[in-house]
């Protein structure tokens, strides 16, 4: 393909794959896209290791990582690890009343600090944080390196194209992917509402379009929404050099969600993906749960900023939930693509489907506009 990004990486196919899990990262750059690793929920420690697997399997293939770096935050600076200095009680008492009146047991009291202070490390949402894990990160030979939430921090692009590493972030609107220009970003990617993770409001057809003419002539990759060769169609027929895509990878073989919510995902319809800020404290698309339904009830504390309220999810909520695997308030960020994952499948086949059905799509245009 004669994409940009193409040129630009070196890759057979202009397909972006955003995952938390080093194997899905390693197979779709080894089939000719480009992994892009989360490392918002690792600790330096967990990512030095995942950076030396992913060295070690991907066979030279470009890859990137993917930071959480906010412009807008409530910092818990060193106190992360003790909830009740940074989290409001009413908020660490509503959450535990949720779970003990829906009979998720509590954790065992001799570990439940050790359990807490584990899941808690591993979390960077602060802009130290991103830094800290980017310094590793260049340690590494890193391609690519995007910020999920705002342009990047002051001097990060400088020093990444000092490497020779390309820097882009993610936008909702044509303001940020302005401001994403202005920093110096190489290429933005335009996010639809209807992507899994943090997202604005505007629909993937309306914004790629838009931010495409707002930042031209630099390249826009489109996500939100993308999991099929004729959304990549779409993708390209509106102005975009390619795709950005994260929930397709979750059901695959190569996913590291548990099986638990893989079979959620699974059995989901596209509404049961919401858009909330229960989940981090900024919008996000999740798979529908209780404990972001709970906070939509008469009574319900106010949410917390990002990201005092994903670190009272997580040392609060999620530990005792995926301990005792109770299903209905299991979550993940997914898009609304989740009605389409009807079945586990792996990363290449859904490459080679998307390409075929790319092929396909245009056939059938060829045909249209003759």
């Amino acid at each position: 393909m004669k994409s940009r990004m193409c040129e630009m990486f070196g890759i057979d196919v202009p397909i972006f794959a955003f995952s938390h899990c080093r194997d899905v990262v390693v197979e779709v750059s080894k089939a000719g896209g480009l992994g892009v690793l989360g490392m918002g929920r690792m600790s330096p420690e967990r990512l030095k290791e995942e950076l030396r697997w992913i060295d070690a399997h991907i066979g030279g293939k470009p890859y990137g990582i993917d930071i959480l770096s906010p412009t807008t935050y409530a910092d818990p600076g060193d106190q992360k690890l003790e909830l009740e200095k940074v989290v409001p009680g009413e908020h660490i008492g509503f959450v535990r009343k949720l779970l003990d009146d829906a009979g998720v047991p509590r954790l065992p009291e001799a570990d439940e600090k050790e359990i807490k202070d584990r899941l808690l490390k591993e979390t960077a949402f602060t802009p130290d944080e991103g830094e800290l894990m980017v310094e590793i990160a260049m340690q590494h030979p890193i391609r690519l390196i995007v910020n999920a939430l705002g342009s990047p921090p002051p001097g990060l692009v400088e020093r990444a194209h000092a490497r020779g590493i390309r820097v882009a972030a993610m936008a909702g609107n044509e303001k940020h992917a302005l401001r994403h220009k202005a920093a110096g970003c190489d290429f933005v990617i335009a996010v639809g509402h209807e992507a899994g993770g943090h997202t604005g409001k505007t629909t993937s057809m309306v914004l790629w379009p838009r931010v495409v003419d707002a930042v031209a002539p630099m390249p826009v990759l489109g996500a939100g929404g993308v999991g099929r060769g004729r959304q990549l169609a779409a993708a390209l027929a509106l102005g975009c050099e390619g795709v950005w895509c994260g929930s397709i990878w979750l059901t695959t073989a190569q996913s590291e969600v548990t099986p638990e919510i893989k079979k959620k995902l699974i059995a989901a319809g596209p509404d049961d993906s919401i858009h909330t800020p229960t989940v981090t404290g900024k919008p996000c698309r999740t798979l529908r749960n209780s404990f972001s339904e709970a906070w939509d009830a008469p009574g319900a504390p106010t949410v917390l900023p990002a990201p005092l309220q994903m670190l009272l999810w997580w040392g609060e909520g999620r530990t005792r939930v995926e301990r005792a695997n109770s299903k209905e308030f299991l979550t993940y960020p997914v898009g609304q693509l989740v009605g389409d994952m009807n079945a586990e499948t792996s990363v290449r086949q859904v490459v080679q489907d998307m390409l075929n059905e790319l092929v396909e799509t245009k056939s059938r245009l060829d045909q249209v506009l003759e």
